[in-house]
């Protein structure tokens, strides 16, 4: 987390975040009442984020505000002080939605949330709710998602969806705050507390990180007692194979943060089909040099490979995770289209 000491490198966000850290709930009251819904949370966001800030630098602010202060001791804004200072002044559950709000990538209003569960999820939920409802949550989220959810909701409940989005008019305000609420109050916050990761998402997951003759034995012995689940965890599981899925400017990406000599490596052990896929996007001289050192290791030993290979794959998923590259989900529908 972030220190500040010099005032002048603050925005005006930040100082503003923390100076109601720093004149605390008793003096810090009636500003807050006074704020919009939004300024509130935009406020509570960078409260949550600030950091530590020097006495000195809290010092400094309190001058620029025109009030003197001699010493004031150091602060540190998180999630947890912001929230044990909006309950002194805020109901609960208004304190609860706030908080909910700024925490995480999820977004910053249901809606965005909403666009970051999981389609089967989401459908698992939605299918129990009334037609209607479902039309206004798919007419409000991105069509990207909304078309994986309806893809996934039983065909006769998702025509009769579709045909409620047809007749659909304006969404009345109260109804769709009233949904907002329900969404909120029902799914999002059970869903906060619970896990909503499928149990194959997480075994796949661990399967990814045993060595080639383990996940063999792991897989086989499954197969041998739960073959569904045995498929489908071998369909989840992202391998150093798959990435031959990778499009040109995301095999460039790779190889630019793997290191040269687990590079080489693992391309020892590697299909001829992904061979020629790194060649191809390597320059003549860096695929001459990376042939020889291949050729110069000689044999290798099998564990060596898979480590390498697993560092590789781990690699991929962290800057798929960053936005830089594009994995497919492993599954024949879920081929990437450029």
């Amino acid at each position: 987390m972030s220190v500040h000491n010099d005032l002048s490198k603050m925005s005006g966000p930040q100082k503003a975040a923390a100076f109601m850290l720093a004149i605390g709930d008793d003096h810090g009251r009636a500003i807050w009442t006074s704020l919009s819904e939004d300024e509130i949370k935009e406020l509570s966001q960078h409260m949550a984020m600030l950091g530590s800030v020097s006495a000195q630098a809290v010092e400094n602010l309190f001058v620029e505000f025109a009030s003197q202060v001699s010493s004031v001791g150091n602060l540190n804004g998180s999630f947890d002080s912001t929230e044990r200072l909006l309950v002194k002044m805020l109901p609960g559950d208004r304190v609860a939605q706030i908080m909910d709000e700024i925490r995480g990538p999820a977004g910053r209003t249901m809606w965005d949330k909403l666009g970051n569960v999981n389609e089967m999820v989401l459908a698992s939920y939605l299918k129990n709710e009334y037609p209607q409802t479902v039309a206004v949550v798919l007419q409000k989220i991105k069509p990207e998602h909304a078309a994986r959810v309806l893809a996934v909701l039983p065909e006769d409940f998702s025509m009769e969806v579709v045909m409620r989005m047809l007749r659909m008019e304006a969404v009345q305000k109260d109804i769709l705050d009233k949904v907002e609420q329900t969404l909120r109050i029902e799914f999002m916050n059970n869903l906060a507390r619970t896990s909503r990761r499928d149990s194959h998402e997480t075994i796949a997951e661990i399967f990814n990180y045993l060595d080639r003759s383990a996940e063999a034995r792991f897989l086989a012995a499954l197969e041998d007692r739960n073959r569904d689940s045995a498929e489908r965890i071998r369909a989840l599981m992202f391998t150093f194979e798959d990435l031959a899925k990778l499009d040109p400017s995301g095999v460039q990406t790779l190889l630019r943060n793997v290191d040269k000599d687990k590079l080489a490596l693992a391309m020892k052990g590697a299909s001829d089909t992904l061979r020629d896929l790194f060649f191809s996007n390597m320059s003549e001289r860096a695929a001459k040099i990376l042939r020889e050192d291949m050729e110069a290791m000689g044999p290798v030993r099998l564990r060596d490979v898979d480590e390498a290979q697993m560092e590789m794959v781990n690699k991929a998923k962290e800057l798929a995770e960053a936005g830089e590259i594009l994995l497919s989900d492993n599954k024949g529908e879920d081929e990437l289209v450029y």
